[in-house]
């Protein structure tokens, strides 16, 4: 395939350079444009985000490198199947805006376990807090991180303890500098120029291939399929349905990397719009990253290995003075997901650790510092990781990462799910599951992972069951520690909570519905 870097030009370097200096810009009129001692300022952007810069940040963080290498692959060999991940969340993003956001809007809360902590106490918020903090580190830096310098040396041709390093102090700047205001409206301009990019390869391989139609009938028929059938052993449609909304309700509802947006909203309709617009442009996924992996599947149908569909098309399909912008894209997606999650875990660290457990005292000025610490604390962690994963041999990351968040996602599900919905919830059945129950969820995973791996031991069902299963069990094992708590600690909103729980505007209704319209429609087109 070859390195980019000899292709690259005058025109490239300038490129380049020209982005780089448009992101510092931005950056820094973000960050300093209006100074304020507040501590909002660098966790929540003094709640003042609109929909747009809320729905880009969360699609900014949820778009990392691995999908464009993962979804790219899964496209060459399977053909639109995966895009379930990203359309079918839709359902799991109107839980989000209509139930979720409400309650954590009226609760005025900073973080996840500050939210469960005025539930149930000190002790629950303390160990969501470190949970949070350990699901952050190892599920978005850590591998985040080494996912965007494998594609970097990818790339580039160079180490990658200098790809690591060069993108995750880079994207640090941002978070450490400007926090989630900084990053939120870098990401506007960054996701712009993604779909820009994205979609000039997508047409590239169109015209290449020769139209939409010789694309259609030049791979297999079931390509074009969403629903597979339950004999599938890759996508069967039941660990779909079943095994996908555990891991989106603990992704979408209740993790601090994405939440973190809609909780820096300038009210709730700009929050519920939000979200209602990342679930539209998740339906850019098709077009923009596992099209281009069939594509490259009619183009160049012989590859070793699928995960090198997104450059295969890149190195072939780019002119001299666009592989620039390649270089450009992956920069922008690194700086999006790497910055939102330091700014996350800052936030969680400092507003649930620091400040409730080292220093309750602690000045705003000292608030900053240390989540400015934190910032830079969690680089150097992530490059660690990072390079430490780079280490092993003969594990393909990228098809795990999705059982890894099926693994970490059932206790979360079951005590959010549980404590909205259910108001005989217990502090000891929440404490169990998210202690107990993490430990139990997390060793199935170890095992299925590492141990006892589903291709020498085929007695396994599909990893998204099997999340499903962990998820049921511990539903049922939480009801039952509730039911038989004689001394019950539960949570009763007072009636000002109750009252400050604003309903849904006519607009977030209408922009919703005609949303539900469409996925339906599209759902329908392909099956």
């Amino acid at each position: 395939m070859g390195s980019i870097v000899e292709r690259l030009t005058i025109l490239d370097y300038s490129i380049v350079v020209a982005y780089l200096v448009i992101l510092i810009v931005i950056g820094y009129r973000a960050s300093f444009s209006d100074k304020s001692d507040k501590e909002e300022t660098l966790f929540l952007a003094n709640k003042s985000l609109g929909w747009s810069s809320i729905g880009f940040n969360m699609w900014g963080t949820n778009v990392g490198p691995s999908m464009l290498l993962a979804f790219a692959s899964i496209g060459y060999s399977t053909g639109i199947v995966a895009v379930n991940f990203d359309w079918y969340a839709f359902v799991f993003l109107f839980l989000l805006a209509i139930v979720f956001a409400p309650k954590y809007l009226a609760a005025n809360v900073s973080t996840m376990p500050e939210f469960m902590g005025k539930r149930y106490g000190d002790s629950t918020q303390t160990i969501l807090a470190w949970y949070a903090l350990i699901k952050i580190l190892i599920s978005w830096l850590s591998l985040g991180l080494f996912a965007g310098g494998f594609l970097v040396r990818q790339i580039l041709g160079i180490p990658m303890w200098q790809s690591v390093i060069v993108l995750v102090l880079f994207a640090g700047l941002f978070a450490f500098a400007g926090g989630l205001k900084a990053i939120a409206k870098v990401n506007v301009f960054q996701m712009i120029l993604l779909i820009a990019v994205s979609l000039t390869l997508t047409v590239l391989g169109v015209i290449k291939v020769g139209g939409i139609s010789k694309v259609y009938h030049s791979v297999p028929a079931d390509y074009w399929t969403l629903i597979h059938p339950a004999s599938d052993p890759k996508y069967p449609w039941y660990a779909i349905l079943l095994g996908y909304p555990v891991a989106a309700v603990a992704f979408f509802c209740t993790d601090q990397a994405m939440v973190q947006s809609v909780l820096g909203a300038k009210n709730l309709e700009q929050g519920q719009l939000g979200v209602n617009f990342i679930a539209w442009l998740k339906i850019l996924s098709l077009p923009l990253f596992i099209l281009t992996g069939i594509l490259c599947y009619i183009l160049f149908p012989n590859l070793k290995d699928p995960s090198e569909a997104y450059m295969t098309m890149v190195t072939n399909l780019f002119p001299p003075g666009m592989n620039g912008l390649v270089i450009v894209v992956l920069i922008a997606v690194l700086v999006g997901t790497i910055g939102s999650s330091l700014n996350s875990l800052s936030t969680v660290f400092t507003m649930d650790v620091y400040l409730k457990k080292i220093n309750p005292q602690a000045t705003n000025n000292e608030i900053i510092r240390v989540g400015r610490m934190t910032v830079i604390a969690g680089c150097f962690f992530a490059i660690m990781m990072a390079l430490a994963i780079d280490s092993i041999k003969g594990l393909n990351l990228f098809d795990v990462f999705q059982s890894v968040l099926g693994f970490i996602a059932p206790p979360l599900a079951v005590v959010f799910l549980l404590t909205v919905f259910w108001k005989r919830t217990t502090k000891k059945a929440v404490n169990f599951i998210l202690s107990a129950g993490s430990v139990f969820s997390l060793g199935v995973g170890v095992m299925y992972l590492w141990v006892f791996t589903p291709d020498k031991y085929p007695i396994w069902p599909h990893y998204l069951l099997l999340s499903f299963f962990i998820f049921a069990f511990l539903a049922v094992l939480a009801m039952i520690i509730s039911l038989l708590d004689k001394a019950p600690t539960v949570y009763l909103a007072t009636l000002e909570e109750q009252n400050s729980i604003e309903k849904p505007s006519k607009k977030v209704w209408i922009s919703w519905l005609l949303l539900t319209i469409v996925m339906i429609g599209l759902y329908l087109f392909f099956n």
